[in-house]
Formats: C-alpha cells, sequence, structure tokens
C-alpha cells in the first residue's frame, strides 16, 4: 500500500517520469501556519548537482493545493503536488527486456503483469522521497507545535540525520565537513569506474518524552523501523549499540538510571520495552550502492533468452545516499507525529 500511519496518516502517489508526484496528508492538526517557502529548506537539502548525485535537476517546486487557507492548515485533507519536467524516458525501454540488477524492474514486471509503468522506476523511484521529505516537514510542525502536544516539544533541530559512513570508511574524528577528503577520494574514484557506493546514515531525536509507543506491534523501533524501511535502498537499521550488542554482555549493554530517571548510557538508543524513555532516540540506516551503474554487468536477456553484457544508461545518483539524511529526519517525524498524535 502507499500510505503510513493511524491518526497522521499519509498517502504518497505518481512516478518518477510521470506529470506530476504528490503526497495526501490526512489528520494535519487545523491551525498549523503553512505556507509552500516552509517546506524548501528540507526540499533544498535532497535536491540532486553535487558531485555524486544525479544530473536530473528539477524545480521541486511545491504546489499546495488544499489543506491550507490563508497561511493556516484547515484539519482537511493536505495536498502537495510537483510537477516532473526534466524526464528522459527512453533511456529506460532497455529494461523491458534486460531488468536492471537490483532494482525493482523484474519484480514489478511480475507483480503487475506489465502494466506498470517502467520510465524511470515508475513509482519505485526515489523521485518519490520529495513528497515525503514535504510531509516531513509537517510532521516535525506537529512534533514542534505547543496546540498539538501536551509535553514532547522540539525545535527544527531536534531531529537531526547525518552521513557518518560512506563506501565502507567511517567519517573521519573531529570531522564535520559535510564531504570529507577521504570521501570524495572514495567517490570520485567510483564514478571514474562507472560505480557507486553506499553509506549509513545516523539520527539523533533530542527531546522526546517518556512514554511514546506500544509495546511490540506499536513499538517506537517498529513505527520509525517500518517507515525506515520505505525508503527505496534501504539494507538495515540498528537503535543504540545495535548488532554491537550481541557481542557484549548484560553488565556492558545495560543502561544505568540516572537521578533524573534517564538513561545515562542510551545503550538501547531511547528505547525500552519499545516505549522511549527520554534519552535521545539514536538509531542508524545503512543504504546500498545505486544499483543503476555504468560499469559492465552480466545479466538475463528476456527477450533473447541469454546472459549478456549490460550497461545502464541514463543519469542516476553515484552515491544516492548523499541526499538520503534530510529522508531519514522526514520518515522519523512522520513516525512520530502519528505517535504523538496517537498518544495526545
Amino acid at each position: 500500500m502507499n500510505s503510513f500511519g493511524r491518526k497522521f496518516r499519509v498517502s504518497i502517489f505518481g512516478e518518477s517520469h510521470g506529470k506530476q508526484i504528490g503526497v495526501v496528508l490526512d489528520g494535519v492538526p487545523a491551525g498549523l501556519e503553512l505556507s509552500e517557502e516552509d517546506l524548501m529548506k528540507d526540499i533544498l537539502r535532497r535536491k540532486s548537482g553535487a558531485r555524486g548525485t544525479t544530473p536530473r535537476i528539477e524545480a521541486d517546486q511545491p504546489v499546495i493545493v488544499s489543506g491550507v487557507y490563508e497561511g493556516h492548515t484547515t484539519g482537511a485533507p493536505l495536498t502537495i503536488l510537483f510537477s516532473n519536467t526534466n524526464t528522459h524516458s527512453s533511456d529506460y525501454s532497455l529494461f523491458l527486456d534486460i531488468p536492471r540488477p537490483g532494482h525493482a524492474d523484474f519484480t514489478a514486471e511480475i507483480k503487475y503483469e506489465s502494466c506498470q509503468d517502467p520510465r524511470g522506476g515508475g513509482h519505485f523511484s526515489g523521485r518519490l522521497t520529495l513528497p515525503i521529505v514535504a510531509a516531513g516537514v509537517v510532521g516535525k510542525m506537529i512534533l514542534e507545535d505547543s496546540t498539538c502536544l501536551d509535553d514532547f516539544q522540539v525545535t527544527g533541530d531536534s531531529i537531526s540525520a547525518r552521513i557518518i559512513e560512506l563506501g565502507g570508511i567511517p567519517r573521519p574524528k573531529r570531522n564535520n565537513q559535510p564531504m570529507p577528503d577521504v570521501w570524495k577520494t572514495a567517490l570520485d574514484e567510483a564514478i571514474r569506474e562507472g560505480d557507486s557506493l553506499g553509506a549509513v546514515v545516523e539520527c539523533r531525536v533530542e527531546g522526546i518524552d517518556i512514554g511514546y509507543g506500544e509495546p511490540f506491534w506499536d513499538s517506537v523501533e517498529s513505527v520509525i523501523s517500518h517507515a525506515i524501511f520505505s525508503i527505496p535502498g534501504v539494507r538495515g537499521i540498528e537503535f543504540g549499540d545495535g548488532f554491537a550488542a550481541a557481542a557484549m554482555k548484560g553488565s556492558e549493554h545495560n543502561d544505568p538510571i540516572g537521578p533524573d530517571g534517564i538513561p545515562m548510557k542510551n545503550g538501547s538508543g531511547g528505547v525500552n520495552g519499545g516505549i522511549s524513555n527520554g534519552a535521545p532516540i539514536v538509531f542508524r540506516v545503512a543504504f546500498k550502492p545505486t544499483s543503476s551503474i555504468r560499469k559492465e554487468q552480466e545479466t538475463w536477456n528476456f527477450e533473447t533468452g541469454r546472459m549478456e553484457k549490460l550497461v545502464v544508461p541514463g543519469r542516476h545518483d553515484a552515491c544516492f545516499a548523499l541526499r538520503a539524511p534530510v529522508v531519514v529526519e522526514a520518515m522519523t517525524a512522520i513516525a512520530l507525529a502519528d505517535l504523538a498524535l496517537i498518544k495526545n
């Protein structure tokens, strides 16, 4: 399905090379101040054009067509549209016979009985993260608004994500540059080879009170993970100590509780029993390397019935994770806004 959430319900629609893509948000409280300009800060963080990202440049201008009147949300469904104008659809005709390794070309062909839109990856494209980023801005506003919530007060920086590892290379210590030199070197090498790189993004949520989330099905980790795994290209997520906890002893992983009731070490990443414990929520997301690469691969050609060489044409990110931190923030805000409205 294309919808997420119970009280704050997010539904995305459109295809990469269709006329428009967009999002419908239901459950947005009335009275939030919202304009198209408010969406642009995060939208620009996702924008392509930098080294290692796709040369497909779109205006990415949001158009709010419902749910806002005189600068405030009305409480009715909020709809935001984006136009697609810079498309090269002919680049994708090849993949009807030779599905790209690592893509949804083949699975979509089977599931939808050849009725899917294959251009630019269709509805499976990372292009659909654009309306998700817009929805995330609204999610952050819900979390910030004192009229919506009683005890979860956050600021614009309370949910923050950044790349901590690129191409298997950890961020150098005490280096806060967006692109450290060692990453530039690895990225340039991958571009020269016609290959791609993956990355790990870490997200932190500050200021969340104790008590959000439910045991089992709707735990904080479950809901966030559901949203995060909906981002194309995600391969894993871990909270707090994560997989390293499996090699620890209980005395190493357990969190002593301080006099303020907050865990002192935060090995659990801000969650105990599925419920926020007052410490920052901390998790890391693994993104795979971009599947569409210029480097020659061998894969099956369904038209000729044999293995053949494939060089993927078109415009693709050498590392799409470079634009992913703001998408991770957006999905986190969407998940927490839904939990917060349920709680309150």
